[in-house]
């Protein structure tokens, strides 16, 4: 009973449009004055206490280390690299899309910023080059949804601290998946590039040219590798590795490709801050929202209510997909992951399910809800960056979703294509 209440105040004020984490804690605040379980003063001790994790240092320099790649022309470097090798190809620059955003979230983990960072780079081009304003900026906004797969991943670092799992080993679950979304976005890329009346980009291919292009690329192709060398090897933490990626960014737009000036250093930080600020509000309620949980017995009771419906591992898998898929149509993903995967995480263990499966699958799934109305992030960031109407950017990123769900049911039925590698590697 109260724990409707709690949620029902929480949804209520933010379809008001109230802050999510002001929503969340009015919520507490509301659940705490009408059953008397605790002290008001719990809220603020179990907002510090959710936030004086140590791996939660991660999160602000990796969303450093992608804007000062941004800034720093690293971006439109890749973006030079992939197109030489594809760029001839018909709608070579819809694929120089896919590729750049795989390549570019091997650094920032973050959706938002990879959809910022690469459609603002791309989409003048397509537009000059005769590309529709619809299809550009939809695959530009569903190729944004790979950089919370492939590692590293902000959300996979919520649902480690969420659930006590390596965070190393989510991020290396997310390889496989993260490169079956690129090659179906691809692939609707091809079917589509096929009906349009392009024109063959001219790309002069000769070994000195390529030797070019890799000597100014370079630097920024290996800033992904470095990253995920330190996550296989063990040798330094999550956190050492976003700070390790953050100062090797910062040293090569400084000191190799001179384009970070030291005066623009302070509005970076800025940015960086506001952006990782919004997220630890947010994380900062976890603390709250677990001794709810706790005390009223949520997870002991929905994990009653599955057993009782004789739920085999795939029909909870299903209704685990929907329920995320609904979730990321109307909060934040961030909030959703906060709110229900604690609950539903032992249910997952009881069933027998991986719970590295488990924990990628929810990133999965939550990546696609950031395309869908209507509350989408990516649809609307899209949308404002191309200045195409929303309703016009929906229909043309149907087949985008549909082929991203095809990946989540390749990944339900063979789980190994989350499990293999870190398996292999731990």
């Amino acid at each position: 009973m109260f724990m409707l209440m709690l949620f029902g105040i929480m949804f209520l004020l933010m379809l008001l449009g109230v802050e999510i984490f002001l929503s969340m804690g009015i919520a507490a605040a509301a659940y705490l004055l009408m059953t008397g379980n605790a002290p008001l003063t719990l809220i603020a001790t179990s907002m510090i206490n959710g936030i004086t994790t140590y791996s939660l240092m991660a999160i602000p320099f990796f969303i450093l280390a992608g804007e000062l790649m941004n800034v720093s022309g690293m971006t439109w470097r890749v973006i030079r690299f992939s197109r030489f090798f594809i760029g001839g190809w018909k709608g070579g620059l819809s694929y120089t899309c896919v590729i750049t955003n795989i390549i570019a979230a091997g650094v920032s983990g973050s959706a938002p910023a990879d959809c910022s960072a690469v459609s603002s780079v791309l989409l003048p081009v397509m537009k000059k080059e005769g590309y529709p304003e619809d299809f550009s900026a939809a695959i530009n906004a569903a190729a944004a949804t790979i950089g919370p797969i492939i590692p590293p991943s902000i959300p996979m670092v919520f649902i480690g601290l969420l659930t006590n799992l390596s965070v190393g080993r989510l991020f290396l679950g997310g390889v496989i998946p993260g490169f079956l979304m690129g090659g179906g976005l691809m692939l609707v890329c091809y079917l589509k590039v096929k009906k349009m009346n392009l024109e063959i980009y001219e790309q002069e291919h000769s070994f000195k040219i390529f030797l070019g292009i890799l000597k100014d690329s370079f630097w920024a192709l290996i800033a992904p590798i470095v990253i995920i060398l330190g996550i296989i090897t063990g040798l330094v933490t999550i956190t050492e590795v976003a700070i390790l990626a953050t100062a090797y960014v910062l040293i090569i737009g400084i000191f190799v490709y001179k384009t970070i000036a030291i005066k623009d250093i302070l509005n970076i930080f800025k940015n960086s801050v506001l952006f990782s600020s919004s997220i630890m509000a947010l994380f900062s309620v976890v603390g709250i929202f677990s001794w709810f949980i706790a005390v009223e017995g949520l997870g002991k009771q929905m994990g009653a209510f599955v057993l009782s419906m004789n739920m085999s591992p795939l029909m909870f898998l299903i209704f685990v997909n929907l329920l995320f898929v609904f979730l990321g149509m109307i909060i934040d993903a961030i909030a959703a992951m906060i709110i229900f995967v604690p609950v539903l995480f032992p249910i997952a263990i009881a069933l027998g399910i991986d719970p590295i499966f488990f924990g990628v699958l929810i990133v999965v799934n939550l990546m696609i809800g950031l395309l869908t109305p209507p509350v989408g992030g990516l649809l609307y960031l899209e949308a404002k960056i191309a200045n195409v109407p929303v309703d016009r950017l929906i229909k043309e990123l149907v087949p985008f979703i549909l082929v991203l769900f095809a990946v989540v049911v390749l990944m339900i039925l063979i789980p190994a294509t989350v499990t293999f590698i870190p398996n292999l590697l731990f």
